[in-house]
């Protein structure tokens, strides 16, 4: 304690003090480690170890740089990444700040390829039983790529040598680039609901990997798959591979090689329709020539046929003579016993004795009527008793005698005797003719008396 006092210093001063030591002696790293204890919580930030066989550090991706990330980060991955040395404060722990990270011995955008084709692979976008057949002769082809490229040019020049008479729908899109996959998507969208063409040919020239990442983007993929019409993938050169080309209907080594798979050689098809025509010609001749020698069989055939028709006509007609000699003997026969019993119905049949019932039908329609007036004037004089009675026993004809109906107010309830009301209560009485509103001055709970 003997000498020149020392300074004491707190916690927080010799933590700050640190920190301006390390990030001035550390500005700029770059480390390559292990992940692990991966953290990525609602903020977006990604909170990590990096750690080698011996030792490990803290390190965070704030969320800027979290969203540049061209995969998904995962425990056990090797990186490298870069960054600057400081110390969180409130535990008093160094930790890295990383900008940059990258997966070691393989490139980020690799990474993502591969994690987003496992993806869309494990969703069956890529399955060959989804692929669809080329149209053999489309009436209108669409076209997805840069007006600026050679690819546009290269798939014009085919399809007119191929095929002039096919007509084409551009739809101008950038092809690498920020937004360059939204306008991709977009554009196969629109071409395959609109209707017009029966097939989309989607591509670009050849370029680095980063130039082609667009026909990675997983909107391109997406909208690929589920186009209604068949797409042709044709993106770079034929050592080139995207996730479009997995998606697509067809996958075409190079522009030029998608053009020549949609668009038939039109003298091919001319020549091959001429063929089949003189094939059909020779075919129609052969066949109509059968059909000549199978009618002159049958014309032979058809003068026996002629021959045993005319016999079977002449027993036909001699069977015809018997038959009818024989119903006119069974209808004379029949006629005779017809008329026996229409005489014996004459003297024994129901008609006589309707005729004897006949008699009696106007007695006893007067009898039913008679019957019928005295119960009908029973029926009168009974209804007119019930009326009387229920005239005689009703409540008004009660209150027309000059009784009253008493009810307190304002509940309605029926007053019997005295004790149901109290004074100053509010009672309606009902007359024979009009009804009061009265109020109740005094009780007596002496017996009514009629004088």
């Amino acid at each position: 304690m003997l000498g020149t006092p020392q300074k004491i210093l707190t916690v927080s001063e010799l933590t700050l003090l640190v920190r301006d030591r390390l990030e001035q002696g550390f500005p700029d790293l770059w480390i390559e480690g292990e992940i692990s204890n991966l953290r990525t919580p609602g903020s977006g930030h990604l909170y990590f170890t990096l750690k080698d066989e011996s030792c490990q550090i803290r390190a965070i991706l704030f969320r800027i740089g979290a969203q540049r990330l061209r995969f998904t980060l995962r425990e056990g991955v090797h990186v490298i990444v870069r960054g600057r040395l400081t110390v969180y404060e409130p535990r008093g722990e160094y930790q890295v700040v990383l900008d940059y990270l990258e997966p070691k011995g393989i490139g980020a955008l690799q990474v993502a390829f591969e994690q987003l084709k496992e993806k869309l692979a494990g969703e069956g976008l890529f399955d060959s039983n989804r692929k669809r057949p080329l149209p053999l002769l489309p009436r209108c082809i669409g076209v997805v790529t840069s007006l600026s490229g050679a690819a546009i040019q290269d798939i014009l020049t085919v399809l007119h040598r191929r095929c002039s008479i096919l007509k084409v729908l551009i739809m101008p899109v950038a092809v690498q680039g920020d937004g360059a996959a939204d306008q991709i998507a977009h554009a196969v969208r629109a071409l395959s609901l609109s209707g017009d063409v029966d097939v989309i040919i989607v591509g670009r020239g050849g370029g680095s990997w980063e130039d082609l990442w667009c026909f990675n983007e997983e909107t391109v993929v997406r909208a690929i798959a589920a186009s209604p019409v068949p797409v042709v993938s044709a993106v770079g050169h034929e050592v080139d591979y995207t996730l479009a080309d997995f998606a697509a209907d067809y996958r075409a080594p190079t522009p030029s090689a998608a053009a020549e798979a949609v668009a038939p050689v039109l003298q091919d098809l001319v020549r091959t329709i001429r063929r089949l025509g003189e094939r059909q010609e020779r075919g129609i001749r052969a066949h109509v020539s059968l059909l000549h020698r199978q009618v002159a069989g049958y014309c032979d055939a058809m003068a026996l046929l002629l021959f045993r028709i005319q016999r079977y006509s002449q027993q036909l007609d001699e069977a015809a003579d018997r038959l009818r000699v024989s119903l006119r003997i069974s209808l004379e026969g029949f006629r005779q016993r017809v008329q026996q019993a229409l005489h014996e119905g004459m003297v024994s049949g129901p008609r006589s004795k309707i005729q004897r019932h006949l008699v009696l039908l106007p007695y006893l329609m007067k009898r039913v009527e008679e019957c019928f007036r005295a119960r009908l004037a029973f029926r009168r004089e009974r209804m007119r008793s019930v009326l009387s009675t229920l005239d005689a026993l009703s409540p008004l004809s009660i209150l027309a005698r000059g009784y009253s109906l008493v009810r307190t107010i304002p509940d309605g309830r029926t007053v019997r005797r005295a004790s149901d009301v109290a004074v100053d209560d509010e009672i309606g009485i009902t007359l024979g003719e009009g009804r009061l509103m009265c109020e109740v001055r005094q009780i007596s709970s002496e017996s009514a008396r009629l004088t």
